[in-house]
């Protein structure tokens, strides 16, 4: 860390916190400890999560519970296909004023004024509304007649997809998808995790959730991972795994040229280092090691690599790739 020992004791106590925060979630989602690591990591990191899973595994529940705890104002957005730009930013609606009898125009603003959003199925909508949203995550504002309104901080910005149903769905072009930091996948619980849901679900609810962060606390930890120091090698090793995704660069493995049509861009890289940082200070570290950056390397690519028909006849999706990647570059001493 920086000789600064204020930052020592706000990754002390940002530790500290984390425990507390997992505490308070576990009163009401049971397992998902991967995922909420991630989401974590994410929300520090200042970035966005695209969360896949079958319906029914708690998803929106995970992220209410988790604004909550964080004292964030949470607005969900349901995603349908009628669903307009304007439901989600904003519309100029008229006013009169009753003692002059005048009109005028006034922005009304939209569920997108909140600290985290859920866009629930956010590949039901047209890829017009869907630009309105990601707009608003990659420039923090929104723009409606000429006037711009910055959003609150921190926002995030939670997406999910369900993976079964693909018919009537309008899929997230690269260039999109490429603004979620982390492409999440949440899977089915345990047999022993499902009873303990069960089990905890079908009695009355006995828990009160407390508050652990407030929304100017987030913003100074997320100035902290900022100030993290990160060695030369393991920005070196963020770089190459980015980097072994392109087929067209020299010295790609073959599997990647067999398997892969495009490869992922600088974000990877930029994302994978700030999720390895946020990491680091989530566990009490103040420095990052590779395991972090190996941690990274799944959620930060799964999204970013577009696989060939060979890929798809061979039964090989991304996941695949990132693990023979993990395997195949090592970092340099």
């Amino acid at each position: 860390m920086t000789e600064n020992s204020n930052d020592l004791q706000a990754v002390e106590e940002l530790n500290k916190s984390y425990a507390r925060i997992k505490n308070e979630i576990a009163k009401i989602i049971i397992g998902q400890d991967k995922v909420i690591e991630q989401l974590l990591i994410a929300l520090l990191s200042a970035g966005h999560c695209l969360l896949v899973g079958v319906p029914g595994l708690a998803k929106t529940l995970l992220i209410s519970t988790l604004a909550n705890i964080l004292e964030l104002k949470f607005n969900r957005i349901q995603f349908t296909p009628d669903l307009m730009p304007s439901d989600i930013t904003g519309t100029e609606i008229i006013e009169e004023d009753r003692s002059t009898g005048g009109r005028s125009f006034r922005f009304a603003k939209g569920p997108v004024f909140a600290n985290a959003i859920l866009a629930d199925e956010i590949n039901r909508t047209p890829p017009k509304t869907q630009a309105a949203l990601l707009q608003a995550m990659q420039e923090h504002e929104v723009t409606a007649a000429g006037e711009t309104y910055r959003l609150e901080e921190p926002f995030f910005v939670l997406a999910t997809q369900n993976p079964i149903e693909q018919e009537g769905t309008y899929p997230l072009p690269e260039a999109q998808l490429d603004r979620f930091m982390f492409n999440i996948y949440v899977d089915y619980p345990s047999g022993a995790e499902e009873e303990h849901i069960v089990k905890s679900t079908t009695v009355a609810p006995k828990y009160e959730l407390n508050k652990v962060l407030s929304g100017s606390k987030i913003i100074e930890f997320q100035q902290l991972v900022r100030r993290v120091p990160v060695s030369d090698h393991l920005i070196n090793y963020a770089v190459s795994l980015a980097r072994a995704t392109r087929p067209n660069v020299d010295g790609a493995p073959d599997f990647i040229k067999n398997w892969v049509s495009w490869g992922a861009g600088p974000r990877a890289s930029q994302y994978m280092i700030l999720a390895a940082k946020t990491r680091a200070i989530l566990d009490g570290r103040p420095t990052p090691g590779p395991d972090d950056v190996r941690f990274a390397a799944l959620p930060v690519l799964r999204h970013r690599i577009v696989t060939s028909f060979n890929a798809e006849a061979d039964g090989v999706d991304t996941a695949v790739i990132v693990e023979k990647l993990l395997e195949t570059v090592k970092v340099k001493s």
